[in-house]
């Protein structure tokens, strides 16, 4: 991918003949991201290969209703594999005339971040990245379908395991990593499975737009701690959510590891 075609202003234009926005590093504001028995529900971790693929997107993109579309594909063609599909909303387009409810500009800061560990020049919408050491355009199926194989095909450095309990609203997280540890972190999601917005302004004025897998909250854990407690938003019902682990390496961002509490 040639990065030098993409203008540092904000725009969208096309790479490799799909449309992306792109926005220059230097537009972007950056901050720091800072029961009983039945309900207790156990992964247990192993170091085959895994795929945690991430989507970057907006509702106020006009390029990224086919992300959206094609990451409900991978999630649908891939049940039952160790393949986990998450999506960030980010912030940068709100300007554009309609906010989407879903985004924070702590997920801008992690896709600026890749964007650093990656050497690239600009963050654009819509953009996939897959066990955080590739990326693609967000509706590259082809692609990003070979970097899921690829990944699924490699042994996997850690192993995690998730363990929950449920209570009043929250969710209390016992977790396990085996195999080294040093410089990484442990990253909790809180995903909501699937909504829907009807745009009411912007780019995508006009279109009723349909999500699965958003990321609500994103917690960063020491791996040490072993435990966590999570705050379930009120409007997500039980079946409504999941969460997904996943350690990364501060270093250079790669996941190492990752499974499901269901």
């Amino acid at each position: 991918m040639n990065w030098t075609k993409i203008k540092k202003a904000a725009g969208c234009v096309a790479i490799s003949g799909v449309a992306v926005c792109a926005l220059s590093l230097n537009d972007v504001a950056c901050q720091t991201p800072a029961a009983d028995k039945q309900n207790q529900q156990l992964v247990k971790g192993d170091n085959k290969g895994f795929a945690l693929v991430e989507l970057y997107t907006s509702e106020g993109c006009s390029s990224c209703p086919p992300a959206d579309k094609l990451l409900e594909k991978l999630e649908s063609e891939n049940a039952g594999k160790p393949v986990y599909v998450v999506a960030f909303h980010v912030d940068y387009w709100n300007h554009l005339g309609w906010k989407d409810k879903f985004s924070t500009s702590e997920f801008t800061a992690r896709q600026r971040q890749y964007s650093d560990w990656m050497n690239l020049e600009t963050i654009y919408t819509p953009q996939v990245v897959v066990n955080g050491v590739s990326e693609y355009v967000g509706s590259n199926e082809r692609s990003i379908v070979k970097a899921i194989d690829a990944s699924l095909s490699q042994g996997a450095e850690n192993a995690l395991t998730l363990q929950g309990k449920i209570d009043s609203g929250k969710v209390q997280v016992s977790y396990e990593v085996t195999g080294p540890q040093k410089n990484k972190v442990l990253f909790l999601a809180l995903v909501q499975k699937k909504a829907s917005s009807n745009v009411m302004a912007g780019e995508n004025e006009g279109r009723k737009l349909s999500h699965v897998q958003i990321v609500r909250d994103l917690i960063p854990v020491e791996i040490k701690d072993k435990s966590a407690t999570i705050s379930i938003p009120a409007e997500l019902n039980q079946a409504g959510w999941e969460l997904i682990g996943f350690v990364q390496n501060k270093g250079n961002g790669s996941i190492t590891a990752a499974a499901r509490m269901n």
